[in-house]
């Protein structure tokens, strides 16, 4: 009888074990990473998220997973980067514009007529230039990772065509929350209102304000054509897109955790880039069948903007440090010397 309660207590036991560490296996979930951005699902931003999640996945064999959450569900780009400073979210991509009230030298990337071309851009933002200025995140609770293409802003509105200098004055233009953007387009005789982009399709629906300044893709992906008659090509600054990841994330995770984001985040930059690039040639083409009366900006007039933009560009290497400024351009001249 003693020799049978000894074996059935055994067996229990081992039973409880083996359940328990059964419960244990079933309770190791993947490590799940909050990821917000601004766009719709079936824009470029939408493609390149995906493309990053996949590879988050795959890169850490199922043990971290990345749940894309898109549409400015989580907020504008202001309101997700303090979640990421206090911990709340863990990553996000947005525009390089939005974080210059945290981070100074990010308004290096706003300076307009700044950078003539992707390939520049490329050279520039991949560089120790790009590199620099995102190291200084990291000190305000944030870590970049890499920068995507938003690609070259150019203008929207429904009230004119607007071909020279002059045409600009009055309009009321939405710009996003930056002083740069608001001091240039003033200074550019447009009537400035800075807005969320969340805010902005219902803005331009009930003309509350009459235009707006983005790349063809975001043009064509948020359907601005419904309420914008006429756009102007201005290529009046070339806008990155920053992914980012909240430091106090970054701390917890392991060596091999932190490679897993950068690599994926590496594949999604190039992924990203490309399909901007394709998507923003086809784009105006589709924009223009969509209704949109375009205009071309001429060099003597993309001149004259320039040229009245010069105490902007002033302010903005004053802001961001005369020596990032100067090896900015040094950095360019070098560049460009390489063609």
């Amino acid at each position: 009888m003693n020799q049978f309660r000894r074996t059935l207590l055994a067996l229990t036991a081992a039973s409880l074990a083996f359940g328990a560490s059964l419960a244990q296996a079933q309770d190791i979930k993947p490590r799940l990473i909050r990821f917000g951005y601004g766009l719709a699902e079936a824009s470029n931003q939408g493609r390149a998220t995906k493309v990053l999640a996949e590879n988050v996945e795959k890169l850490s064999g199922g043990k971290m997973k990345l749940r894309a959450i898109g549409g400015a569900a989580l907020g504008p780009d202001t309101q997700m980067q303090q979640a990421l400073i206090g911990g709340a979210q863990e990553m996000m991509v947005g525009s390089t514009a939005t974080l210059v009230g945290i981070t100074k030298e990010m308004a290096l990337w706003d300076t307009p007529f700044l950078i003539n071309n992707t390939k520049e851009a490329d050279a520039l933002l991949d560089g120790p230039i790009g590199d620099k200025v995102k190291a200084k995140l990291e000190e305000k609770g944030l870590v970049g990772l890499v920068y995507w293409e938003n690609g070259f802003r150019n203008l929207t509105n429904n009230k004119k065509p607007v071909a020279k200098l002059e045409d600009l004055d009055g309009i009321k233009l939405r710009v996003m929350q930056n002083a740069v953007y608001l001091d240039s387009f003033k200074t550019l005789g447009a009537n400035a209102i800075p807005l969320p982009y969340s805010e902005l399709f219902t803005a331009l629906e009930t003309k509350a304000v009459d235009g707006q300044e983005n790349p063809y893709n975001t043009i064509l992906s948020a359907k601005f054509y419904e309420v914008q008659k006429y756009l102007t090509v201005t290529n009046h600054v070339y806008a990155p897109w920053i992914v980012l990841v909240s430091k106090k994330y970054w701390d917890g995770l392991s060596k091999d955790e932190r490679a897993v984001l950068q690599k994926a985040a590496a594949i999604s930059r190039d992924f990203e880039r490309k399909d901007t690039r394709e998507e923003a040639s086809k784009a105006l083409g589709e924009l223009k069948a969509k209704g949109m009366q375009v205009t071309e900006l001429s060099a003597a007039e993309t001149g004259r903007m320039r040229d009245k933009l010069t105490h902007i560009n002033a302010g903005i290497a004053t802001n961001v440090g005369m020596e990032l400024w100067n090896e900015t351009q040094a950095e360019l001249a070098k560049i460009r010397a390489k063609k």
